[in-house]
């Protein structure tokens, strides 16, 4: 038999299909608020079966459940009962990789009401929660400790992805002190430092940041470690071979990431380095998923993703010269400058 060729949907299929992303996006978010994937870890399990252990009607469950399924998150059999697939293993809260609070937050009110006025954040190029609440999101969160909650697991989730990422990509051969600047309650650092074991290393966060993260994951690694609390604006701890920053320049704009790399340029020493993880933004028309986590960063905290060209004017404006840009698994990368 001849094989017939493939074609493309017309475009309003095409479109149709985009469109559906909000809609898929907010199924796949109410699966993870109801736990269902943790509880498939037994085995198959009905909508009859699940609904009473997630209080939810069983009709309604299942209809939820067979949407997600037919995009791979969960699977149907035969005998209409449900179990894990890969996708849906990311959602257990109990997985060692786990996506659960990340798809949480996508369903959070103060998130899917930013993403509604992205149209007014493209028009002003101001952020959306000044407009709907009259606060930044770190200030609103002071209000809304539920929703704080939420996003700082969703934070955690994206450090158990970025974290074992950057340690498998990069070498930090040669580097004996390392500062993680604004780096929470040490994820990334803890796994730099049981990788390292050479490798001394400081937590610089604010001080009710730091107060958390004393009784957490660094408490594993706290003979090689300190805990410095501070204003990442205002100055760095000095006198480290190397200062890295998960995902913190992105919330800034570049003013504000100046201050940040221009304090670890009058601390790090002689021959140091500087580490950012963060996207970097590809040229073309492909899909990169860095595009939409821009837009993110422009409804929300006013900063934005860069391209390697913008990295490179940033650092020079800093004191520091783009040397390497060294891709990992998660899809961030860790750029790293010299001093000049």
């Amino acid at each position: 038999m001849t094989p017939q060729p493939q074609t493309q949907p017309p475009p309003h299929v095409g479109l149709m299909q985009l469109l559906s992303g909000g809609m898929i996006a907010g199924a796949v978010s109410a699966l993870a608020r109801l736990g269902v994937a943790d509880l498939l870890d037994s085995g198959p399990q009905s909508a009859e079966e699940l609904a009473p252990k997630v209080g939810a009607q069983p009709g309604p469950l299942y209809r939820l459940m067979r949407a997600t399924a037919s995009v791979g998150v969960l699977a149907e059999g035969p005998d209409g009962k449900f179990s894990q697939t890969p996708m849906s293993e990311a959602l257990r809260g109990s997985g060692p990789v786990s996506l659960r609070g990340w798809a949480m937050m996508q369903s959070q009110e103060w998130h899917m009401r930013g993403w509604e006025h992205l149209e007014y954040c493209v028009r002003t190029g101001k952020q959306a929660t000044e407009k709907i609440y009259g606060k930044a999101p770190f200030e609103l969160f002071e209000e809304m400790p539920g929703a704080a909650a939420i996003f700082n697991e969703a934070m955690t989730d994206l450090s158990r992805l970025d974290s074992p990422a950057v340690v498998e990509a990069y070498s930090f051969e040669g580097i004996r002190s390392i500062v993680d600047v604004g780096g929470g309650h040490g994820l990334l650092l803890v796994t730099i430092l049981q990788a390292n074991p050479g490798l001394k290393g400081t937590l610089y966060e604010i001080s009710a940041v730091i107060e958390g993260a004393r009784s957490g994951l660094l408490a594993q690694v706290m003979d090689r470690c300190t805990l410095v609390a501070g204003d990442m604006f205002s100055s760095v701890p000095p006198g480290a071979d190397a200062y890295i920053m998960k995902h913190i320049i992105h919330d800034w704009s570049d003013d504000l990431s100046l201050k940040i790399l221009k304090s670890c340029r009058s601390g790090v020493n002689a021959g140091g380095k500087l580490l950012v993880v963060d996207n970097v933004i590809q040229p073309g028309n492909g899909f990169d998923a860095g595009k939409f986590l821009d837009l993110e960063m422009l409804i929300f905290p006013g900063g934005h993703e860069r391209s390697e060209a913008q990295f490179r004017d940033l650092f020079a404006a800093a004191g520091w010269r783009l040397n390497d840009i060294v891709p990992t698994q998660s899809g961030a990368c860790v750029v790293e400058g010299m001093p000049v």
